[in-house]
């Protein structure tokens, strides 16, 4: 898999967690771990992003 591919399949893992951040918080009690654990993922996936964009 090349850069690009990567990058492209990071992104879309990228949206998948924002999507899952978004529908715990907008649960009645949302489950502070999980949304804890799923930014934790985003964040080391955002930055593996800009390390293969070298930015």
């Amino acid at each position: 898999m090349g850069h690009k591919d990567r990058i492209v399949s990071l992104e879309a893992r990228h949206h998948e967690l924002e999507e899952a951040i978004n529908a715990q918080t907008a649960r009645p009690h949302p489950n502070e771990d999980e949304i804890h654990s799923l930014k934790k993922e985003k964040l080391r996936i955002k930055d593996e992003i800009s390390t293969l964009s070298g930015v």
